[in-house]
């Protein structure tokens, strides 16, 4: 039942519930962001700075990985994991069809072969099954050398690591984690950031850990694996010498968002929970209403998003929209529908489910300072919606 309260009322009245609310974090956080960057302003160590390093430290700790390194986005992430293996033409990596470009855009960057991997019609993550089947004829066709796969934890509920790995171990293929959407989420008892050799997490303003920038981070419990990383995120050099002993790029994070980044984790515990009050919420109003998002036994989602999948989604979308709820489309185009990509496809993909989901994915209001009458206001106009 929807609550009848005042403050249901109220949201009715504003008519307004957008899909991400960073204001209301902002305003909880101010006075200690504040505070925190003034420090970096009176010391001026604006890259590298010792909140660099406590975040690092922290993060680690969080995540339960042996190494942290903070970098300056998502993508960067990717692509320093990418080149501390190593990878270049003539390697493939394997990644899953419907998530966002720049999963595949990095590959490409680095110039590897994306090779695209359907994904579960429930979880919306890549089939450990259907990696296998891509591998093998990968393999079978010769051109290419198997590299790594690169499955993303979509929406913030990671991927079946243990399946995933496995596959890969017998064939000799690095695991990368694309965990851009998805830190502070768990699989049994480890948590992300620690599910596959190397992990990479963005810090972009909407995610459930965000800067008020551009950031990302990579984690790894191999020490080579690690320095690598930090070499190559300052133009290959090793140490503080001149010399560069790799190919790299500037790819640090800047220590004002460091002091962000460190504020925000300080009450991250709390607003992950709060993110999952939201989910459950949300669950118990739409069981019967909406295909809603797979909670596989022993993952817990990091709920960067809240994502239903119903019919005429582009109709109801408007309807919400005339009715001030926010909503988002994550993603409309799969990856090999882009013309990015084209030149990759090989005519035997076989991705019928990211297809599907690309015209009936549709993402909710979600966030840690959303109120119960707000999630309730999205529920009866999405229930209105609906007819």
């Amino acid at each position: 039942m929807l609550r009848t309260s005042e403050a249901l009322a109220a949201v009715k009245e504003t008519r307004s519930v957008p899909l991400f609310d960073l204001k209301r974090q902002q305003a909880r956080l101010r006075a200690d962001i504040d505070a925190r960057m003034a420090r970096v302003l009176d010391h001026g160590q604006f890259v590298l700075g010792p909140e660099v390093e406590t975040l690092e430290k922290d993060l680690a700790a969080f995540a339960g990985a042996r190494h942290c390194i903070a970098v300056s986005s998502g993508r960067d992430a990717l692509i320093m994991a990418l080149m501390a293996l190593g990878a270049g033409p003539g390697d493939a990596v394997f990644v899953p069809a419907f998530t966002f470009s720049a999963t595949a855009g990095v590959v490409s960057s680095v110039g590897a072969v994306p090779v695209f991997v359907d994904v579960d019609e429930a979880t919306y993550n890549m089939v450990p099954a259907a990696f296998e089947q891509a591998l093998n004829e990968t393999v079978a066709g010769g051109a290419l050398r198997p590299l790594a796969v690169m499955p993303v934890d979509l929406y913030g509920l990671p991927a079946d690591y243990p399946a995933i790995s496995e596959i890969a171990a017998r064939h000799g293929v690095n695991v990368i984690a694309d965990a851009a959407q998805s830190f502070g989420g768990t699989l049994g008892e480890k948590s992300v950031g620690a599910l596959a050799p190397m992990s990479c997490t963005s810090f972009y303003p909407t995610k459930p850990l965000g800067a008020f920038g551009d950031g990302g981070a990579v984690f790894t419990e191999d020490d080579q694996l690690a320095e690598a990383v930090r070499q190559i995120r300052t133009h290959g050099r090793q140490g503080d010498g001149d010399e560069a002993v790799r190919l790299g790029m500037t790819g640090r994070l800047d220590t004002l968002q460091a002091a962000v980044l460190n504020s925000k984790l300080s009450v991250f515990a709390d607003e992950l929970a709060r993110r999952r009050e939201v989910a459950k919420r949300y669950d118990a109003a739409l069981q019967s209403v909406v295909e809603l998002p797979a909670r596989p036994a022993g993952m817990e989602s990091a709920w960067a998003l809240y994502t239903i999948r119903v019919p005429n989604r582009d109709q109801i979308r408007e309807r919400l929209q005339a009715d001030g709820v926010g909503t988002g489309l994550f993603y409309r185009i799969p990856l090999h529908r882009h013309p990015a990509f084209a030149k990759y496809l090989t005519g035997r993909e076989d991705l019928p489910v990211s297809d599907r989901l690309a015209g009936e994915v549709l993402s909710l209001p979600m966030g840690p300072d959303l109120t119960d009458e707000e999630v309730d206001y999205v529920v009866d106009r999405l229930r209105a919606a609906l007819g």
